[in-house]
């Protein structure tokens, strides 16, 4: 029996990147905290049966990914809405929604050290994550530890409870399978880095005097829009410009705040009118995904829930 008491500092000190971790492994920042929620209970409930044959932080782990594995069993892949559908053939309102389990949603920071969180950044962009979701649960949780945290294989393998070579082993797999991945949001891994300024400045103006030819404008000809949880997304300038007039009605007269996702990548909060006008409420979170100083991809994530994690006000007025 494990006589010494546990100590919840140490736990709450691991918080950070153990939400970044079970993030990774689940692609929604909710089920995120709902494992990390399971796992603290599983230590205060375990810890008189912990013999310190690990390390804390190795046996956190262990329980961590064992929650985020059982939760990975009762549920579906998790994708972005270009991993789901074709582009829409006849541009009309969106209509077909899928649930929020669905979808990949973004996150707000982790409170991780600055230069860990910077050197992880690129790990944390939403298609990273939905490339993540493509391998299957165990070879996902291996190539986070390994290629994210940079852990041993013989540590990986203390926590998922194999052998080195079986972590080398599903390594490989794992990393294969990201290598021959064939989604359309692996794409935007070649984009730039993150939206230049300027670009985002022209896209915050244009939006909120809703000037449909300017917003168009600032698409490659290709360029494409996609809105979770519809699975209904738009591809090409005209089609762009005919979903635009479509959806005036709803979108004119909003306001944009920005607000940074996944490891401080820009974004955009975008507050529409009421049903009574008088004020702005909680619509969506724009993604742009931009290359050659011109939008390639914009991700609107429609969720209000989205509004009051990222700690935006619930309503501005106008």
């Amino acid at each position: 029996m494990n006589e010494t008491p546990l100590n919840l500092q140490w736990f709450e000190d691991l918080k950070p990147e153990l939400t970044a971790y079970c993030y990774r492994m689940l692609g929604a920042i909710d089920d995120a905290d709902d494992a990390v929620q399971e796992t603290y209970i599983r230590v205060w409930q375990g810890w008189e049966r912990f013999r310190q044959e690990s390390s804390f932080k190795t046996w956190v782990y262990r329980i961590a990914t064992n929650c985020c594995l059982d939760k990975l069993r009762r549920a579906k892949r998790r994708v972005l809405p270009v991993d789901f559908t074709d582009p829409a053939l006849t541009i009309v309102e969106p209509r077909e929604t899928l649930p929020d389990a669905a979808w990949i949603w973004p996150t707000p920071g982790f409170a991780q050290h600055p230069e860990e969180a910077l050197l992880h950044r690129d790990t944390l962009r939403l298609c990273f994550i939905a490339l993540l979701q493509t391998l299957p649960a165990r070879q996902r949780a291996v190539l986070i530890l390994k290629d994210v945290f940079e852990w041993p294989s013989q540590r990986i393998a203390d926590t998922l409870g194999m052998t080195p070579q079986a972590v080398n082993s599903a390594l490989q797999r794992a990393r294969g399978t990201m290598r021959r991945a064939q989604l359309r949001a692996d794409e935007y891994i070649r984009m730039e880095e993150e939206p230049d300024p300027e670009l985002l400045n022209r896209y915050v103006e244009a939006f909120e005097r809703f000037d449909i030819a300017a917003m168009v404008a600032l698409f490659l000809e290709e360029g494409s829009m996609s809105m979770p949880p519809f699975t209904m997304w738009v591809r090409g300038r005209e089609d762009l410009a005919r979903f635009f007039t479509l959806t005036r009605w709803h979108c004119e007269g909003s306001r944009m705040l920005p607000v940074t996702i996944n490891g401080g990548y820009p974004a955009l909060a975008q507050y529409a009118p009421d049903r009574d006008g008088d004020s702005l409420v909680p619509w969506g979170i724009h993604v742009l995904e931009t290359r050659d100083g011109a939008i390639v991809h914009v991700t609107n994530f429609i969720n209000r829930k989205l509004f009051s994690r990222f700690g935006l006000p619930e309503r501005i007025e106008r």
